[in-house]
This record gives C-alpha cells, sequence and structure tokens, in this order.
C-alpha cells in the first residue's frame, strides 16, 4: 500500500512551550510531500525529524493567526539559500498574499524559484488542489477570524496484478501495466482470459481532516462524514467551555463530539492551551465520548488507514 502519512511538527497553540511548538504536519500521500500550517520553528522540526525539506511541494495555511504562518517566510528564504529551483505553491487566504509579498521583498532577494499564491476562500467547502494521486478540498471553519481546515483524499487507485494468475497465463511483464488498466489477456489459442482473473481490487482510497482552529462545529459533520483520521482542536478542557467558545476554540468533549457524530475512523486531538503541564486530561475526556482518539505529539506520525 503506497504511502499516506501525517507527521506532527507542532500541535501546541498560540504560545510556544517546551513541549509544544506551534502548529504543523507534513502530509505524505505516496511521497507527495504538503505541509499544513507554518509555525515559528517549522523548518527546524522539519529537520529535527528528518523530514524532506526540499521536497516539500506546497503549503497550506489554515489562517492568518502567528502560530499557523510565522514560520512560513523564514523556510522560504531558507529554500533560497539551499539552491531551490523548482516552484513553491502557497493555498492561503487572500489577506496573506500582501503581507507575504512585502517579506519575500525584504527579506528573500534573488529566489530562483516563483512563489506562486492561490487564494482560498474561507466560506466555501471547495477543491483548492488536484493532482494524479489526491485531492485537497477547503473546510470553513468558526474561529475569531477567518479560517479553514483541509479535507485530503487519496484518489482511487488501480487494481493489484495477481502475479500467480499473470505468470500461470505467461502474460509478459511488459503488459502488466495494461493489465492493471483494466486490459483482458488474449491467449495464443484466442482464449481471452477476463481481467478479473488477472487482479484483485484496489485499496480503497484514505482520507485525512485537519481542523484547527476551530470552535464547536455541527455544521462540519456532513462535511468530514466517515474520514479515516480526523485532527481537531482541542485547546481546553471541559471545564472551559464557556472560555472556548469566546476565543472560538474547542473543548476536548467537544472535538471528541464531531468525531462520534462524522463517524470518523480515528480522532487526533492537538493545539492544547499552554496553560496544560500535560495532555492525559484532555486526552481522556475526549476518550470518553470517542474512545479511538490518540494524542499529538512532535515526531509523531500516524498512518492514515481502513479501521
Amino acid at each position: 500500500m503506497e504511502k499516506f502519512e501525517v507527521t506532527i511538527l507542532g500541535c501546541g497553540s498560540a504560545t510556544p512551550t517546551l513541549r509544544h511548538n506551534p502548529s504543523a504536519q507534513m502530509i505524505n500521500i505516496h511521497d507527495k510531500l504538503s505541509l499544513v500550517d507554518c509555525g515559528e520553528g517549522t523548518q527546524l522540526q522539519m529537520r529535527s525529524y528528518k523530514q524532506k525539506f526540499m521536497a516539500l511541494r506546497n503549503v497550506f495555511i489554515s489562517h492568518l493567526h502567528g502560530d499557523h504562518c510565522l514560520g512560513l517566510v523564514g523556510m522560504i528564504s531558507s529554500f533560497g539559500l539551499l539552491g531551490r529551483t523548482k516552484d513553491f505553491h502557497v493555498y492561503a487566504h487572500e489577506q496573506l498574499k500582501p503581507l507575504l509579498d512585502e517579506q519575500l521583498r525584504l527579506f528573500c532577494h534573488g529566489l530562483d524559484f516563483e512563489v506562486v499564491f492561490h487564494r482560498v476562500d474561507s466560506k466555501k467547502h471547495a477543491l483548492i488542489y488536484e493532482d494524479r494521486t489526491m485531492e485537497v478540498w477547503s473546510l470553513p471553519l468558526k474561529h475569531s477570524m477567518e479560517c479553514n481546515g483541509f479535507l485530503f483524499k487519496e484518489k482511487q487507485g488501480l487494481p493489484h496484478v495477481n502475479r500467480e494468475m499473470t505468470d500461470c497465463y505467461g502474460i509478459p511483464v511488459s503488459q502488466l501495466n495494461n493489465i492493471k488498466a483494466g486490459a483482458d489477456w488474449t491467449m495464443p489459442d484466442g482464449r481471452v482470459i477476463a481481467n478479473s482473473r488477472l487482479t484483485t481490487p484496489a485499496d480503497p482510497p484514505r482520507t485525512y481532516a485537519y481542523c484547527s482552529d476551530t470552535a464547536y462545529l455541527p455544521k462540519l459533520v456532513p462535511m468530514i462524514k466517515g474520514v479515516d483520521l480526523l485532527y481537531h482542536e482541542t485547546t481546553y478542557d471541559n471545564s472551559k467551555e464557556a472560555k472556548a467558545r469566546v476565543h472560538g476554540h474547542s473543548t476536548a468533549g467537544q472535538a471528541a463530539e464531531i468525531a462520534r457524530q462524522a463517524e470518523v475512523g480515528q480522532l487526533m486531538i492537538g493545539h492544547y492551551s499552554a496553560s496544560y503541564d500535560d495532555d492525559s486530561l484532555l486526552l481522556s475526556q475526549a476518550r470518553e465520548v470517542f474512545p479511538n482518539t490518540i494524542a499529538a505529539n512532535e515526531g509523531m506520525t500516524v498512518r492514515v488507514c481502513k479501521m
């Protein structure tokens, strides 16, 4: 099965601590690397956890709070210093563009690549990126400013060649791609071997939803229904529901309730307030509502799979 992995580079909230960095995640789908959010220190985290820094294709920025985007211009500057020539794509709300343009003018002289900006409408659930192996959709969220999450969808792959059967019928290796694409095989005596005998079904496509930052938002449920892995911010414990509402954040119980309603495969919580010395209370409260919950931590890599 091809890779579909999420590596946590930062899962803290606005104030960096010795335990958690600001928000950033590396998404690896079929060895194509995308970054989601880029808080301070992201490029150092990428190096610490041996991520392929120069192979990064694009970044998706959820909103313009500093803990989600202040590491971006530093990372782009490092790309230039290291001789990058391949264009780098930024997907974000339109308000980031003039800020980024000014930072690039001041700090990133003589880049040998283009920083290509793609506007994301934070109010729409829409397709914002597509290639041969995946789609990325925006997820409108409810925060103290315009904010959206991202839904990563793996595209349906081709069936697997049953090598035992293709060897049995003497099918040349040069024809295996045609078999994967759905072709039957005609034997020298004219017999037609149906493709269904030569292949096994393709792996089902997998999905990952990133939802940070947001208040409790039941309208999100239909957009993430049945995803295999959901990352949902859990800034506060359940006793701070009023504070969460004021600041546009969620409690552990609220994040788990969204996961339960959406019938996701697994919930991963993160974006912890700096006021907590550890994440055990948040994790235990989430598991009371949605047992299949894990707590994000820097350096962990989670494989997205069917539950």
